[in-house]
């Protein structure tokens, strides 16, 4: 899998990780936290898709003892800043080490995860192809391991004040996060059903959680840019929408500016344990 990605994307990462520490659910991690294995050795986590490292930043001090993060993406400017980022030691004390590898996350094999006592990632299921994800899960299963994947979209979009077009535009970027790239159709807001049926198929005992963002007056920054993408892929979609919402974005960024956009946005945390 390869992924283009803007040359701004670490800023738009910076920007969304407070939303995402307050989606993100704590009632998994406690369940995580009761299923994961008690042995001398360092807990060994395999983060997928790491970007600049935020879920490590989040996670490995709610874990508890020694832990060895191993941090994957395709983007070595990336995985510099993420560990450069990781914490030096869980909230215990105990020490939380760090690498890193660069390469195609969708190939990996039981084989690689077989020191795995969790494997992780946010904001990345949407990304992948049925098959890839199905390829993910056939590896966490034969390795035994519990997958926590946090942040993935669902498709709900919520805008207040409402408008006439939301519903529009919102369907239009649900399609569009169901395009074909290169070959590969992905499965945008589709993941999460697809990984929890992949993961029962497997016999694990799959939970899931609402992750949304919720977005007001004290996030007003991600609100504008997530609507600006949001728009433009939705107008990338259907061309003519693009003639129909010039206003509707003027006066929607002038909310968001103002303090008076809220936004919801759907995602779905999710916990599977081998049984």
């Amino acid at each position: 899998m390869s992924i283009d990605l803007p040359p701004d994307f670490a800023r738009w990462l910076a920007l969304r990780e407070p939303a995402d520490v307050a989606a993100r659910s704590t009632e998994l991690v406690d369940k995580l936290r009761a299923a994961l294995p008690g042995h001398g050795g360092p807990l060994v986590v395999h983060d997928l898709g790491t970007g600049t490292g935020s879920l490590g930043r989040w996670l490995a001090p709610l874990l508890p003892g020694a832990q060895h993060w191993i941090l994957y993406d395709q983007d070595p400017d990336l995985l510099a800043r993420a560990r450069a980022g990781m914490p030096a030691a869980a909230s215990d004390g105990a020490p939380v080490t760090v690498e890193t590898r660069q390469g195609d996350l969708t190939r990996l094999t039981a084989a690689e995860l077989a020191d795995a006592a969790l494997v992780t990632a946010s904001a990345l299921l949407d990304m992948l192809t049925a098959e890839e994800l199905d390829h993910l899960v056939a590896a966490c299963a034969e390795a035994r391991c519990p997958a926590l994947f946090l942040i993935s979209v669902t498709g709900t979009v919520r805008l207040t004040p409402a408008d006439p077009l939301d519903d529009q535009v919102a369907a239009a970027f649900n399609t569009h996060q169901r395009r074909t790239v290169g070959g590969r159709r992905l499965l945008g807001p589709d993941a999460v059903d697809a990984c929890a049926a992949a993961f029962a198929r497997h016999g694990a005992d799959v939970e899931r959680r609402p992750s949304p963002w919720l977005l007001g007056p004290e996030r007003a920054a991600l609100a504008a840019e997530w609507f600006t993408g949001w728009l433009d892929a939705a107008r990338e979609e259907r061309v003519e929408l693009t003639a129909r919402t010039g206003e509707y974005e003027r006066r929607r960024l002038a909310e968001a500016e103002t303090g008076r956009l809220g936004v919801l946005v759907g995602h779905v945390d999710l916990l599977a344990l081998p049984r």
